[in-house]
């Protein structure tokens, strides 16, 4: 008998690191898979689905225009609740720390439906950095049943707050399947941006500065700091050539357009698909983001990181070398970013491979859990 799994998500983050476990479930023996978009992304949600080849089974549509996050959580309560109703799932999987995990969690809870949480145990121990992914993310695990746990020090986080041993599986994160999945498809193919691409305008061999923003705790002050170090460097270093696939919210484009447009070496571009943004990962020399994944996924192909934030709930990429936290203080970040653009030696420091992250297996070891499980409880219920 098939187990039917539900996986929600809604968000291209969530998208990107549930792909290639969506892929694995889709060929795995008793599971019936179920994929259900909630639909905050959609046109960035669309183009990562396209490019794992996968499609949804139900889109709950349910992003409206300047959507507040309470706004959101009641419609996705509502929408959720009654998909559960009509799929009946055997288990529900959410991702990381969105609202959509957060409430999608709930919404199961309710309805006795158990969870697995992927990508759990992350903590930086602040509800306010970020936010207000630090909650959603923590809250999901006090409802979670299994707990998918990209490294021991995430198992860890979560033995102290009393979540049994038994519930928490070491998996590695999927991010790095995807990326791994995504950067060999592209050298296979010895794939390029298309000629009509903005990308195609970046010249070979000169280096290049990538640069992602999108985190709440940033609105406002922060980002107008960030964008104003960004703007310093680009005029320092003229040969220099920064590209800013720009966030579609506007708190973020009204930020960065206002201070950044009309600088002939800063590239500000669409949000890019994931090939285009694997590909300027690969390409880049320095990457500054304010991003989780980013975190992750940049270390496993050599590349220093900048961290535009004050905490991180990643320690393990802190204590590799390769991901430095910096803030949001303009001063501070021109300098970090000079330093390496300017000091050979600081720069072969942190642009080494470090892969903290796992081995690009982690939906194989959730696959495995999942079937573990199933058998258990079947199990279970024949001795009943």
């Amino acid at each position: 008998m098939a187990h039917t799994v539900m996986m929600v998500f809604g968000t291209r983050p969530e998208a990107i690191k549930m792909a290639p476990l969506a892929r694995v479930l889709r060929e795995w023996p008793g599971i019936d898979l179920h994929i259900c978009s909630t639909g905050q992304h959609r046109e960035m949600l669309e183009q990562v689905l396209t490019a794992f080849g996968l499609t949804v089974d139900q889109d709950l549509k349910v992003m409206t225009q300047n959507q507040t996050l309470n706004g959101l959580s009641r419609d996705l309560l509502d929408k959720l609740d009654k998909a559960y109703e009509q799929v009946k799932p055997d288990i529900v999987l959410v991702h990381g720390d969105t609202t959509t995990s957060f409430i999608a969690g709930l919404a199961a809870f309710h309805r006795h439906i158990p969870i697995g949480h992927v990508e759990a145990g992350l903590r930086t121990g602040n509800l306010q950095q970020p936010w207000p992914e630090e909650a959603n993310r923590r809250l999901t695990g006090v409802l979670a049943d299994l707990h998918f746990a990209p490294t021991t020090k995430c198992r860890d986080n979560l033995l102290r707050e009393g979540v049994p041993l038994e519930h928490i599986e070491v998996t590695g994160n999927t991010v790095i399947d995807a990326l791994l999945w995504m950067r060999k498809h592209l050298e296979e193919a010895h794939w390029q941006p298309a000629a009509d691409s903005p990308l195609a305008a970046l010249v070979d061999g000169q280096r290049m500065v990538l640069i992602t923003g999108h985190r709440r705790e940033n609105f406002g002050a922060g980002f107008e700091r960030i964008c104003l170090a960004l703007a310093e460097l680009a005029l320092r270093y003229p040969d220099v050539q920064f590209v800013y696939p720009v966030h579609l919210n506007p708190q973020v484009q009204k930020a960065v357009y206002s201070v950044l447009s009309g600088r002939d070496n800063i590239h500000l571009v669409a949000p890019q698909d994931y090939q285009h943004f694997v590909w300027l990962m690969n390409r880049a020399h320095i990457i500054l983001t304010d991003s989780g994944g980013v975190q992750e996924e940049a270390p496993a192909l050599g590349k220093p990181v900048l961290v535009l934030r004050k905490v991180t709930e990643r320690p393990s990429a802190l204590e590799g070398g390769t991901v430095k936290l910096v803030g949001t203080l303009t001063e501070r970040i021109v300098r970090e970013t000079s330093q390496l653009l300017d000091d050979p030696e600081a720069y072969a420091r942190m642009a080494r491979v470090h892969t903290p992250f796992g081995d690009g297996h982690a939906s194989e070891h959730i696959a495995k859990r999942l079937e573990r499980w199933f058998e258990e409880r079947d199990t279970s219920r024949d001795d009943a």
